[in-house]
């Protein structure tokens, strides 16, 4: 992969939240590593999966990325540059370039704004148009989310969750952005209309050229949707892959788990695949131990997992795993 095809890399990401611990008379400052050393990057074009339990950072690695959170450490290179050195004002030009569609349609929704303002906003902060011309890019926007031209003077609340989550998009292809950020963005809906969404999705990215970080726990979905996912824990990647590869061979036992609770729509199927039913108890994000984040709960697990953090490292072609146990059977 040349790096003319990387429109982003994130090199060991890193989001701490300094919070509070102890007793009634005694506080301390401790570290929540929501994030703790990401790595991976996104060419031009595809759509990158990132998936975990929920609470394993995907959604704080997102907004980190767009700069809605400040890193704590590492680097975001975005088209060339580094967005975490950036100040406030240096990254107004790349808000245009990176958008972000939320989880939930009707909170990240102004409640008093019609649904021109919503989409509107974006479209006259960056001087795209003014006028009729705005009014009308609005309209066509509208279209292509498959809403209507009188939509556009409804309040949010005068919408169904697919519908308003239709706006949320609209709000953020309005300023054609190469990067959107997409913080599951079917999760809240009903499943009848999921497909939809993301076939519309689909379809808007091969007509403008997005890019898509897609964020979500649903494996199935993020198969339909991604060229290649990344599988968290705890803050930390441990694999990546593109995405038959993952479901064909999946290599790190956390992978394993999770992909065999994916529900079948067939007894027999289901009676025969063997689920993994992990045990033990989850490690906290406050100034966790070193070694492996899942070593408390593998079933693999051997002494030098919880003695050394294991390195994200490629296995086999384009297969990134970070797991001592799988790297030593190799």
């Amino acid at each position: 992969m040349s790096n003319k095809d990387v429109l982003l890399k994130v090199n060991n990401l890193k989001k701490y939240f300094p919070i509070s611990a102890g007793g009634l008379f005694e506080q301390k400052k401790v570290q929540l590593k929501a994030v703790d050393g990401v790595s991976f990057e996104i060419k031009k074009g595809e759509t990158f999966g990132l998936v975990g339990e929920s609470g394993c950072g995907k959604s704080t690695t997102g907004r980190t990325i767009i700069r809605l959170y400040n890193p704590t450490g590492g680097e975001i290179d975005f088209d060339g540059t580094d967005l975490a050195k950036l100040s406030e004002k240096e990254m107004k030009p790349y808000r245009k370039r990176i958008q972000m569609i939320f989880q939930d349609p009707y909170a990240s929704l102004n409640s008093r704004m019609t649904v021109t303002d919503i989409i509107g906003e974006g479209i006259t902060t960056h001087n795209i148009a003014s006028g009729a011309e705005r009014q009308e890019r609005i309209y066509d926007l509208l279209q292509h989310v498959g809403l209507k031209r009188e939509h556009a003077n409804r309040y949010p609340h005068e919408f169904s969750g697919g519908q308003r989550q239709r706006v949320g998009i609209a709000r953020a292809l309005a300023v054609e952005p190469d990067l959107v950020i997409c913080d599951e963005p079917i999760s809240a809906l009903d499943v009848s209309i999921q497909a939809q969404v993301v076939n519309m999705m689909e379809d808007l990215q091969n007509e403008m050229g997005l890019t898509y970080l897609f964020i979500a726990h649903d494996l199935s979905m993020v198969k339909h949707i991604s060229n290649r996912i990344g599988v968290m824990y705890l803050g930390m990647l441990m694999e990546v892959c593109e995405s038959d590869e993952l479901y064909k061979n999946p290599l790190h036992p956390y992978t394993q788990a999770l992909l065999s609770a994916i529900p079948i729509p067939d007894p027999e199927v289901t009676r025969k695949n063997k689920r993994v039913v992990l045990q033990g108890d989850v490690l906290s994000p406050i100034d966790p131990p070193e070694g492996c984040r899942f070593a408390s709960r593998c079933p693999l697990a051997q002494p030098i997992c919880k003695e050394q953090t294991p390195v994200l490292e490629e296995l086999a072609p384009g297969h990134h795993v970070a797991c001592h146990v799988v790297k030593g059977s190799r």
